[in-house]
């Protein structure tokens, strides 16, 4: 019997147990529950038979769908898809499938998506689009649904997360600058409605400061999205100061391109006339001319930490809210070099310095 009509009893006979233990060996959330002897035993079987589970007879049985929502803001950014490959594989050997829905950063579009979702009486839903302030969460809460934020923190903490510490990743990219003798330095930011862009440009102004410099408004842009479109506006914004910044770190890559564009409309070159920092290390910014200095998450590792923490909440809706902190790494890349005279006009480029040492595993050169 390999047509795939094998039930869970023709497997639990094969193996000669019962059929809950049959059931449980195959469910990688109980597995631990039975003898890995057995657990193997039983799996064995099942691939002689060419067992299938029946998900639709296992959620009448349990009340539950085994399916999870993901919303992500824009799925034209590629920092989302290692994310969500690493959510997918974490929840699939858990038996759950994945309902990918993408916002376009709109609200109301956000709010069917989430009815839709929740219609569909999905067990468990990962947001990578929750704003500090939230109104939508506080109607999950009401719910019970099971969440988990990624790339995102709300303001009062209620629900469990995985993201980077921005903070800290700012902090290395100023000193990475302040090494190549850059002391005009201006931030574009992401939008302060959203953690990621509220923690950066609040690191940014505190590693500032910790060097001795004071991060003016005039130096300070705040786009309204994370898009190539806003940093070019920003960008443009910052370097129209009387006195031009030789250094622009950029809320994430995708600002940094467009900073990018900014300095070509301008005549100005990367890093010759100013350095550009982006934040994400997205994929291909390797590629870019020149290639992109950059903070490094582990996009991968936060979908599976987010997939984990959701499966421990959707087992025991009464678990403990957990906000897991990932450390950020900088590579440094050809975007930055020695820092130029302030508002000097478009010269030949310098050659590389060597920056001070950092800690062991927390920068990269490529």
């Amino acid at each position: 019997m390999t047509d795939g009509t094998a039930t869970i009893r023709d497997v639990a006979r094969r193996a000669a147990v019962h059929p809950g233990t049959a059931s449980r060996a195959l469910n990688e959330a109980t597995r631990s529950l039975v003898k890995a002897e057995t657990a193997e035993r039983v799996k064995a079987a099942a691939i002689a038979l060419g067992y299938k589970p029946n998900y639709l007879a296992r959620s009448f049985k349990t009340r539950r769908t085994f399916s999870v929502g993901v919303v992500i803001p824009d799925i034209n950014n590629p920092l989302f898809p290692p994310i969500v490959r690493g959510l997918e594989e974490r929840l699939s050997t858990a038996g759950y499938m994945t309902l990918l829905a993408n916002t376009d950063n709109d609200i109301e579009r956000e709010g069917r998506i989430l009815d839709g979702l929740l219609e569909r009486r999905i067990d468990g839903l990962v947001l990578a689009t929750a704003r500090r302030h939230e109104p939508l969460l506080a109607e999950m809460g009401r719910r019970g649904t099971a969440v988990v934020l990624v790339n995102r923190v709300v303001e009062d903490r209620a629900f469990s997360s995985v993201s980077v510490d921005d903070r800290e990743g700012i902090a290395l990219v100023i000193e990475h600058l302040v090494a190549l003798g850059h002391h005009q330095i201006a931030h574009v930011g992401g939008p302060q409605s959203l953690s990621t862009g509220y923690q950066r440009y609040r690191g940014f102004v505190a590693s500032m400061k910790d060097h001795g410099m004071k991060p003016e408004k005039p130096r300070v842009s705040f786009a309204y999205r994370f898009s190539i479109a806003e940093g070019l506006r920003c960008g443009a914004e910052v370097l129209a100061q009387p006195v031009r910044p030789t250094a622009i770190v950029a809320g994430n890559d995708m600002l940094a391109l467009g900073c990018f564009s900014a300095l070509e409309a301008l005549g100005l070159r990367c890093p010759d006339d100013v350095s550009v920092v982006g934040f994400n290390d997205m994929p291909f910014m390797d590629r870019l001319s020149p290639p992109l200095t950059t903070v490094s998450i582990p996009h991968f590792d936060i979908g599976t930490h987010a997939a984990d923490l959701l499966l421990e909440r959707m087992a025991e809706r009464d678990s403990p809210v957990k906000m897991v902190l990932l450390h950020p790494e900088l590579v440094v890349r050809g975007s930055t070099g020695p820092a130029s005279a302030p508002a000097r006009s478009p010269g030949p480029g310098r050659s590389p310095a060597t920056a001070a040492p950092f800690p062991p595993g927390r920068v990269q050169v490529r």
